[in-house]
């Protein structure tokens, strides 16, 4: 029998296991931390937009427990399934969304050495994983046999899909340009200061980065996409029939999804972890420097929310497929002929 000295003896199938869930625990704890956070950020920069104070009596002058207080409330609900629903699909879309979020944490880089996963196909990993959400939607939609869940649903699942297009290349620009799908490796490529970053480096990536930004927003279901949630029509959407944990699994997954929308946009265009300027002039962590992009982008998204208005349907759809998808192939076709020449 095979004698194994690794980590006193185990098996490394057994260690690898453990790693795994390790790294599943600091998501999951990471991903509870970052939603708290920026709910209580979206209600204080909606706040300021709208000229009120936000939440202010609950933990001190900034209303820090205000959201805590509130995730109690929201665990203390019960849990309602409605008497026609299908009771295990209505169960299982939750943690469906919940899921396909946790994982794109898995390839994104916070840090030179701060990766859970350096895939060598990273980018398409992470595209691969986040469209998963979409199953969780249509079945958490139709599974609650209610008929604004289910146009809530059908909404999203058009817009998500469609959204994917340009979405994907726009970053398909990124992955020529560099040579690689890591996300690590796109990251260290951009080190060394601003003039390195991928947005600044082609007129055509610059577009790019702003193309992904459109499309990612309306993935995210945030204003002015927000068609699959809009109260004004159907409630609450896909969720409509939805309490307690369940409900929280959604919200959460909308929020955290935000951050990696953010993280995505700064490892393909803003440099990733390198800082404005390069590290032997200013010596600020890498990790500093990638959590400050994404909060920026992240305000960007919330101020976005706050001030434009709802399109239509047809109108999202024209954005979409006469807008964003001609001008992505334009600008992929624009940075393959400045590779050539």
């Amino acid at each position: 029998m095979a004698e194994y000295t690794f980590f006193g003896g185990m098996h490394p199938n057994l260690v690898y296991a453990l790693a795994m869930v390790f790294w599943g625990v600091v998501i999951l704890g990471f991903v509870a931390v970052l939603g708290l956070y920026l709910i209580w950020l979206e209600r204080k920069v909606s706040a300021r937009i709208q000229s009120r104070y936000g939440p202010i009596y609950v933990g001190g002058k900034f209303g820090w427990l205000q959201t805590v207080a509130d995730t109690v409330k929201l665990l203390g609900k019960e849990d309602l399934v409605p008497r026609d629903a299908d009771r295990l699909m209505f169960n299982m879309a939750p943690a469906i969304v919940m899921i396909a979020t946790v994982m794109t944490f898995a390839a994104i880089p916070f840090g030179p050495n701060l990766i859970i996963a350096d895939l060598n196909i990273g980018i398409f990993y992470l595209l691969a994983v986040s469209s998963l959400g979409v199953v969780g939607i249509i079945m958490g939609g139709w599974a609650s046999n209610n008929k604004w869940s289910l146009y809530g649903a059908m909404r999203a699942a058009s817009q998500i899909v469609s959204y994917e297009i340009p979405v994907a290349l726009s970053l398909i620009g990124v992955v020529m340009f560099v040579g690689s799908l890591s996300m690590a490796e796109i990251s260290q490529f951009q080190d060394g200061g601003i003039w390195r970053w991928n947005l600044f480096r082609s007129p055509f990536l610059f577009l790019a980065g702003f193309v992904y930004f459109v499309a990612a927003l309306a993935e995210l279901n945030r204003t002015p996409f927000d068609l699959p949630e809009a109260e004004s029509e159907l409630v609450s959407g896909f969720h409509t029939e939805y309490s307690g944990m369940k409900f929280a699994f959604f919200f959460l997954a909308e929020f955290a999804n935000m951050f990696i929308v953010a993280a995505v946009a700064t490892a393909m265009f803003l440099g990733g972890w390198s800082g404005i300027v390069p590290h032997d002039v200013l010596p600020i962590p890498g990790v500093v420097n990638f959590l400050v992009k994404c909060w920026l982008l992240i305000v960007l998204m919330m101020w976005l929310r706050w001030t434009l208005p709802r399109l239509r349907v047809d109108q999202l759809m024209y954005v979409c497929w006469k807008v964003l998808i001609p001008v992505s192939f334009f600008l992929l076709l624009g940075v393959g002929v400045q590779m050539l020449l």
